[in-house]
């Protein structure tokens, strides 16, 4: 006979993507405070990663919860128990375990969880960082920089670019202004890998990110949307200025250069450039650009071509 958690199972994996996508950390026990649900948010504050604490109890040497006088919460005083024990939602603040051993401080909001028959056969805690407001800002700053651009180039990211092309087909829509769409592949890029090194081929990707950047417009926006693919989304772009900048960066990613163990390492791009056409999607533009880029790579790599 299944558990009234995992009757609830197809319910919480629904949820799970919300709670991965929150703020805030969230776990769910049963009864007996075995925990059965942790989130990401969870694993962000507390540095225990879902492996780690999934089966296990929150007293098991895990999150610890020590009020202001030191007393372990976990043993007498848990907010969460309360709540499952009478039947209320209890908050509090605590100071939580974290993995590297130290304490942080947490606003803990704990809620109990009935099946269908009325009982109570868990309880979620929700729990956020206590701390200073500018810390805090600071932190949020973080995450959205963190969620939006590309570790290593610190371009916009796949989710970034997404996002934009989304806004710049609603404006099209709107205004009626064609913006160009640029896809960019590094030409031969896994050979640089093999005789170089990752490492180097990092280089490689930082050098064409910098040089994709520093010779755009201000309202064109560069992202890495792949290992060595990059995208420009250029703004109030002319058809027959689309070539022209085009191949102004295609020759400008020919002419840089960095070195390596002594050695001179250059690389190009193929290039596929097109302009928005109502009624674009965004499956359909990038579709075009994308199939643009493997013609100039069939005809020889290191060009443009317009579509």
């Amino acid at each position: 006979m299944k558990t009234a958690f995992e009757t609830m199972l197809p319910n919480i994996s629904q949820l799970s993507a919300l709670f991965d996508n929150m703020f805030e950390g969230v776990y769910f026990v049963d009864t007996d405070r075995k925990i059965l649900f942790w989130s990401k948010g969870a694993e962000r504050i507390s540095g225990f990663t879902p492996g780690e604490v999934l089966g296990s109890h929150c007293f098991d040497n895990i999150l610890i919860h020590n009020d202001n006088s030191g007393k372990n919460l976990c043993f007498d005083g848990c907010p969460l128990l309360a709540s499952m024990k009478e039947n209320k939602e209890c908050e509090a603040r605590v100071y939580m375990h974290h993995k590297n051993g130290s304490r942080v401080p947490v606003n803990v909001h704990t809620i109990p969880v009935k099946n269908e028959k009325g009982e109570i056969f868990g309880g979620f805690e929700l729990f956020t960082e206590s701390l200073p407001l500018s810390d805090m800002a600071d932190r949020l700053m973080q995450l959205q920089k963190e969620a939006l651009l590309d570790s290593l180039t610190e371009l916009g990211n796949r989710r970034y670019f997404d996002a934009t092309l989304y806004g710049r087909l609603k404006q099209q829509e709107r205004y009626k202004t064609a913006f160009g769409m640029l896809f960019l592949d590094i030409d031969k890029f896994k050979a640089v890998n093999d005789t170089y090194g990752h490492a180097t081929g990092d280089r490689v990707l930082v050098m064409i990110a910098r040089t994709l950047q520093n010779n755009v417009r201000p309202f064109d926006m560069v992202s890495r949307i792949g290992g060595e693919e990059f995208t420009v989304i250029m703004d109030k772009i002319e058809p027959g200025h689309l070539q022209e900048r085009a191949d102004k960066l295609r020759l400008l990613v020919e002419k840089s250069e960095i070195y390596a163990d002594g050695q001179r390492i250059t690389v190009t791009v193929s290039i596929g450039a097109t302009l928005s056409l109502p009624p674009d999607t965004a499956a359909s533009i990038l579709k075009r650009a994308d199939s643009l880029m493997y013609e100039a790579k069939k005809n020889g790599r290191n060009r443009v071509v317009v579509g």
